[in-house]
């Protein structure tokens, strides 16, 4: 049986990660793609390296792009990372850690790619539940963009291919997923979730992305294998409060 080509947008995180497992479970010739798109730290991007090292994806391609030119979120300009928001603060409004249009640049990205390959799936791994209120991460706006994506490519107006943007983590929660990477065999000590960590790359424990992994796994009863700072080890990290 031929390899099915598909392209899939890794971040080094537990999102992402579990994602690409779940990909080359289901037999897919996953082609990764990364960006070093003017984030606070480079951590990620290693991550990225690792986890692309460890599932032999087909391809990784680390894409530079800089988006400290437009500013406007805490992960690419000069703003404080907000640290320890209650639960009620996490499921409210749209945080300064939003990087304005991400994900339509990042897909933008992978549909060009994808119609290189021939590729009829990316993969995303987009999450609706514990995903810190970001608008680009909604099914409805998932549906829209394929939508698009059939409209702005050569081989899907000329009937070849059409492109489905696949989601299979949009609808779990942070301990769901977490519990499908266990399935999976995923070695979450090679991902990187904090959005503010150490020069080490030692997470803080602190920030929206830390405190939803950790919940994540204290619901899932078992240990997060990721480096905390001294101070933010996952005993010492208290679950949020609404």
């Amino acid at each position: 049986m031929p390899e099915r080509p598909a392209g899939l947008l890794l971040s080094g995180g537990l999102d992402s990660t579990t994602l690409l497992a779940l990909a080359s479970a289901e037999g897919y010739a996953v082609h990764a793609l990364t960006f070093r798109y003017g984030q606070r730290h480079a951590h990620e991007v290693a991550a990225a390296r690792r986890v692309a090292e460890r599932y032999a994806v087909k391809q990784h391609v680390v894409a530079d792009i800089d988006l400290r030119m437009f500013g406007g979120s805490a992960l690419t300009a000069d703003v404080p990372v907000p640290k320890d928001r209650s639960l009620s603060e996490l499921g409210s409004g749209v945080p300064i850690t939003y990087v304005p249009a991400r994900n339509t640049i990042f897909l933008s990205f992978a549909l060009a790619w994808a119609e290189v390959l021939g590729a009829r799936e990316i993969f995303i791994g987009v999450n609706a539940l514990d995903y810190s209120g970001y608008p680009d991460c909604r099914p409805e706006y998932i549906r829209a963009y394929e939508r698009m994506a059939n409209l702005a490519t050569r081989a899907a107006v000329e009937g070849h291919v059409a492109i489905e943007i696949r989601t299979p983590l949009v609808a779990l929660t942070k301990r769901e997923i977490i519990q499908l990477g266990q399935r999976l065999g995923v070695d979450y000590a090679l991902t990187t979730s904090c959005y503010d960590p150490a020069p080490d790359g030692a997470a803080c424990g602190h920030c929206d992305a830390c405190q939803l992994r950790l919940r994540g796994f204290r619901e899932a009863e078992t240990s997060d294998p990721a480096r905390y700072s001294p101070a933010a080890d996952e005993e010492s990290v208290e679950q949020p409060t609404s």
